[in-house]
């Protein structure tokens, strides 16, 4: 794999994103995810997963610089499957913990908001889902998912404001179900995974499917109808002029 590493502590896979400084998601990260996803829930071996990432980054989100190239085959087959790629976490049937090991911003955080639990690095690090702010239509699916967490009109209010929240934030919001120091986050998240294998794995895995049903048939919509007005204005022209300041601001970093 070139975007991801797996490695095993005891009966917990830690999957790391490793894809640049930022771990901005692409094509080839999405597709990964979605093969490892799909690999671990059948392992055997394999009870729990931590989702990691690298120090100072969890995910920056989508790479809009390589996705703002992609023609409308490209960006429709993008869409479609990180829309499958949400689903799939969502419905993975084994413990999933996050270790949002720093910034973690929209396509970053909707990632972290698919897990069971949540471990955020204290300090300067950023959570949330501000696409619209970057010119990004939300889709209903993340609206739903953001919602499960923080209720539906906390969810309204955070994403019409874009708004980024530090740990303690995120922990007060129920975004985080914990923070503590950069070193320890992957620490604890593997700790809360181990306590999860230690319940039943069938009880556990059906009670987990059982909370999550309602999700699940919110997260599957007619696609055109949940992604057709994100796509549309993907192509809009405000909206590509938007994208090519911030890719502009990105390059200069």
């Amino acid at each position: 794999m070139n975007t991801l590493k797996i490695e095993t502590s005891g009966s917990i896979a830690i999957l790391r994103l490793d894809r640049g400084k930022a771990n901005a998601m692409n094509a080839e990260m999405v597709q990964e995810l979605a093969e490892s996803f799909t690999n671990l829930a059948t392992d055997p071996e394999v009870k729990a997963v931590v989702l990691s990432g690298k120090d100072e980054f969890f995910s920056a989100g989508l790479d809009v610089i390589e996705l703002y190239g992609y023609d409308e085959s490209q960006i429709l087959h993008f869409w479609g499957a990180f829309d499958q790629l949400i689903r799939l976490m969502v419905s993975f049937p084994k413990p999933l913990v996050c270790a949002v090991t720093g910034h973690s911003p929209a396509g970053g955080c909707v990632l972290a908001l698919c897990c069971d639990y949540r471990v955020m690095a204290d300090g300067k690090y950023r959570i949330g889902l501000n696409e619209i702010p970057v010119g990004i239509v939300v889709p209903s699916p993340i609206f739903h998912l953001y919602s499960f967490w923080l209720g539906s009109a906390r969810a309204y209010q955070f994403l019409l404001e874009g708004l980024l929240m530090t740990a303690e934030k995120a922990v007060e919001a129920g975004l985080a179900n914990e923070s503590c120091e950069l070193a320890e986050v992957e620490l604890r998240a593997i700790a809360k995974a181990s306590a999860y294998v230690k319940f039943n794995p069938v009880v556990w895995s059906q009670s987990k499917l059982n909370f999550r049903k309602n999700l699940l048939e919110q997260l599957s919509p007619d696609f055109d109808e949940a992604f057709g007005p994100t796509l549309k204005q993907w192509w809009a022209p405000e909206t590509r002029a938007q994208l090519t300041a911030m890719i502009e601001g990105l390059k200069k970093k």
